[in-house]
């Protein structure tokens, strides 16, 4: 029986302080697999730059010219994690039988990617890499992924439970994920859909090796907002039940009044008036918000545009 082809595919965008140590962990990893005789000796390391500011593209050209492994993407311009996540994704799947996606930073255990290999070859393939607590993280950033979380199972989204990116897929799981074509990526939320067989490991999550974090707050938020904007339509429904209970204790003001002036006790009120103003006022802007959100992305997929433009591809030395 032919042995699978594994391809590990690292975005990366600002990653000079790490990647060197980041090849070497992984090298181990595959030295050690092709030791185990669990995969080809054909299985690669695919980085992906992803418009880096700092000198990630030319370690990763000497990554491919001196070790045994390594592969390069340089995408043409910053085009955002998911785009150059799926950059990669979709050059591995013509090069191989199954793809391990992992962040460049090694807060990701590589010590799994074993046991997701192991997890394919028993008929998964969809294996997810899902943390086994939060304990490393802040306290602000511990509750708000969970209450992101929780959001986003309130909205009807299907996702994984404190899985983000790692993941593997085999072959066929990749040539379903090539036909979602949307230009608003959420993997985490798309590869759920596909529907293929699953399971997942388990890891502790580590402190980044080096450099900085790519996700501050705000990128944070936009991308939960993406996600929520991408996969529910519920915020909508929302609007319009907001919409319904004010119709609702308008009737009941009209009446109020409708009463308070037949009766001659009319007085008028300003504070109520102002505080009345500015709710409505308030409720309606976030509700254009909303609705903007939905638009615009609408605008974004009807425009058809590529997600990603591939400036030059390094093959693996062989």
């Amino acid at each position: 029986m032919n042995k699978p082809v594994l391809s590990i595919v690292v975005p990366c965008y600002n990653e000079e302080e790490v990647l060197a140590e980041t090849n070497n962990r992984l090298t181990i990893i595959i030295d050690d697999m092709l030791a185990d005789d669990l995969i080809s000796p054909k299985s690669s390391i695919i980085y992906v730059n992803d418009g880096s500011r700092d000198s990630t593209w030319q370690i990763i050209e000497n990554l491919n010219t001196n070790e045994r492994f390594v592969s390069g993407i340089n995408l043409a311009k910053n085009v955002g994690h998911q785009y150059a996540l799926m950059a990669g994704l979709m050059y591995a799947k013509d090069v191989s039988d199954i793809t391990i996606s992992i962040d460049a930073d090694l807060q990701d255990d590589t010590q799994v990617i074993k046991a997701m290999v192991l997890e394919y070859l028993e008929g998964n393939d969809i294996v997810y890499g899902v943390r086994k607590s939060r304990k490393s993280d802040t306290f602000f950033k511990r509750n708000t992924a969970l209450g992101f979380y929780k959001l986003m199972s309130s909205m009807g989204v299907n996702s994984v439970y404190n899985h983000a990116d790692y993941r593997l897929m085999s072959h066929r799981a990749l040539e379903q994920l090539s036909l979602f074509g949307e230009s608003n990526l959420f993997l985490r939320c798309i590869v759920p859909l596909i529907g293929y067989k699953t399971s997942s490991v388990y890891y502790d999550r580590k402190e980044r090796f080096a450099g900085e974090s790519k996700y501050p707050f705000s990128k944070m938020f936009s991308f939960a907002l993406d996600g929520i904007t991408s996969f529910s339509v519920r915020p909508l429904r929302f609007i319009c039940l907001v919409g319904v209970i004010f119709l609702f204790f308008t009737i009941i003001a009209c009446i109020y009044s409708l009463i308070s002036y037949l009766k001659g006790n009319a007085v008028p009120g300003w504070t109520s008036l102002f505080l009345s103003l500015w709710l409505i006022g308030s409720l309606m802007l976030i509700s254009l918000g909303i609705i903007g959100e939905y638009i615009g992305k609408i605008y974004i997929e009807v425009k058809g545009r590529p997600r990603y433009n591939i400036e030059r591809v390094l093959e693996r030395e062989s």
